[in-house]
């Protein structure tokens, strides 16, 4: 059974970082593209970053330049390291175990964390 457990929200001023962990159980971790997603109140679901199981990866265009994803395979850990952050991206950020179509595009699987929440103050 997948477990995936996130850490490392909390409360920053905007500008400031954070680091965001998620370790995985339960699964062939390092065969798994894996993603991170975040949901604000009143808001959908939105992938913010992916990377693939030989590391490749993926962004939203609002975060380009800013977050950057990673993962340790023999931690079974995937990092997002988020930097110059603003106000409007304070939401609970959760970790999913996906993987890659043909075209190179993630795709969630149902294997969600419980999220962790960032909150970014003004």
């Amino acid at each position: 059974q997948v477990q995936l457990v996130e850490s490392g929200g909390g409360l920053v001023q905007a500008g400031g970082s954070l680091r965001l962990s998620c370790e995985a159980s339960g699964s062939t971790f390092s065969l798994n593209a894996m993603g991170w997603f975040r949901q604000a109140p009143g808001h959908d679901r939105l992938l913010v970053a992916d990377i693939s199981s030989g590391g490749s990866t993926n962004y939203a265009d609002s975060v380009k330049g800013r977050f950057t994803i990673s993962r340790d395979n023999a931690k079974n850990t995937v990092y997002l390291q988020m930097n110059s952050l603003k106000p409007e991206e304070t939401a609970v950020y959760y970790c999913n175990l996906g993987y890659r179509r043909s075209d190179n595009q993630y795709v969630a699987m149902n294997y969600w964390g419980k999220g962790t929440l960032v909150t970014v103050s003004s």
